[in-house]
């Protein structure tokens, strides 16, 4: 790679507003730069308090947004170490990503999320469903190119190929909404699960999806923009790219196995469930290295001691890792396109199945959902409250970006940023000072 690498270039460069140059030499350290800008940002820092499976308070051992977005950039970084070692074509191994790009795609892909989980992202899809919806990833293509501190008008100003391979769904808002029922039919706000956003990115970022897409041919960014249109339900984006490719299996990794760490270590899980619903599932493959040895991993996973766990955490993250190749796609043209990353159908298989344990077992149980159902209502008190008096109540920043919007649709977005920057703690904090007469007092800071 050299200076006039598109893939160097960064959003700021549109704009006519080039930053100076990186102190080094190596082709990494745009990149390098990238993943500081991510892990210093502020966004970063809130995933610290942001919920991955569990409510935050619930105990100091299990993950959360930010320890998951450190898993994901390190699954990454090994997907890459494998896939580089057992690649002898010189093509494929060049677009590999380096350890920097695949760690600043993995630390930044989660920065959208809002507080409480999936269940805060339906509670403001609820509230934004006439004026863009909202979507966590579609949240973090925001966060990258326009609201991150680095630069007032492109964000984090990360490079264009970072910021391509955090895009998960290259579709928008507008391209793939299908409710399935409408409000006027009597849809209540105690059960919104029937606005869960589309897969997406906002229809406001139209001009940064131009700009990241602008490398490739027009028959390249159709066959990237292609939408499954489905009978029922949000179509579809069909396509993403390499680097989306590695990360999403490394997404796919950490929450399958490391959330499943998190439910046994917690004792959210038992080894009689685990047998019923995954060794036994398990056990129908003919010859593979978790079915011979699932007396260990029943064992370890349950075990009292924390290093036994650890083990079979290690050994599954391995295997998965070993059983993904890269595939060439002969109907796109760039590589960033033909390749993709894969998993071998039996360990996707086995994945699959770790991860719908997790959810059926502990995401779906009762305890689980009541905390999402609270955190739902904390996030649509908040924000009726706050569009309804944004002059009293909104701090001074963002009151000003409130006032400078022109539309209704503008300036409920103002709201929902604000609203999904807020972690766990300080939604809950500012909705128990808004709606109880002694909590709080004048020294207290949104």
């Amino acid at each position: 790679m050299n200076r006039e690498d598109p893939w160097l270039t960064r959003y700021s460069s549109s704009q006519e507003n080039r930053q100076r140059g990186f102190n080094s030499t190596r082709e990494d350290s745009e990149y390098q730069r990238d993943r500081a800008r991510v892990i210093h940002s502020a966004s970063f820092r809130a995933l610290q308090s942001k919920t991955q499976v569990l409510g935050l308070g619930e105990s100091d051992f299990y993950r959360t947004r930010l320890t998951h977005s450190l898993e994901v950039a390190q699954i990454g970084s090994g997907i890459c170490e494998w896939l580089r070692d057992r690649t002898d074509d010189p093509e494929k191994t060049r677009w590999i990503p380096s350890f920097s790009l695949i760690e600043a795609i993995g630390l930044a892909h989660d920065l959208g999320h809002s507080p409480f989980g999936h269940g805060g992202e339906v509670a403001l899809n609820f509230m934004m469903r006439e004026h863009g919806g909202f979507e966590g990833n579609a949240q973090t293509l925001r966060i990258l190119s326009k609201l991150g501190e680095f630069s007032k008008n492109s964000g984090l100003d990360l490079t264009r190929r970072t910021m391509l391979g955090t895009i998960k769904y290259p579709a928008f808002y507008s391209e793939t909404v299908r409710y399935e029922r409408t409000w006027a039919e009597g849809q209540s706000t105690h059960n919104i699960k029937a606005w869960s956003p589309p897969k997406c990115i906002y229809d406001s970022e139209a001009q940064v999806l131009d700009w990241i897409l602008e490398p490739f041919s027009p028959a390249d960014v159709q066959y990237l923009r292609q939408i499954n249109q489905r009978s029922k339900g949000h179509h579809q984006p069909v396509h993403k790219t390499f680097d989306t490719s590695i990360m999403e299996l490394a997404d796919d990794i950490a929450y399958g196995v490391h959330d499943l760490e998190d439910a046994c270590a917690l004792k959210l899980v038992s080894a009689t469930s685990w047998h019923e619903q995954v060794a036994t599932f398990i056990e129908g493959f003919s010859d593979n290295p978790i079915r011979n040895e699932l007396n260990f991993y029943a064992d370890a996973l349950f075990s009292e001691v924390a290093s036994d766990r650890k083990h079979a955490i290690s050994k599954l993250v391995g295997y998965l890792i070993k059983h993904i190749t890269i595939e060439e796609h002969d109907a796109a043209e760039h590589p960033l396109l033909r390749y993709q990353a894969t998993m071998d159908p039996d360990a996707m298989a086995i994945l699959k199945k770790l991860k719908s344990f997790v959810m059926e077992q502990v995401i779906l149980s009762p305890e689980l959902q009541t905390l999402q159902f609270r955190g739902q209502q904390v996030i649509m008190y908040l924000f009726g409250v706050l569009i309804a008096n944004p002059r009293t109540l909104l701090p001074g920043a963002v009151l000003n970006q409130f006032n400078e919007q022109q539309t209704d649709a503008e300036k409920m977005r103002v709201i929902a940023d604000h609203i999904a920057s807020m972690t766990d703690i300080s939604a809950g904090k500012l909705h128990h000072r808004l709606s109880s007469p002694s909590a709080g007092s004048i020294f207290d800071r949104f």
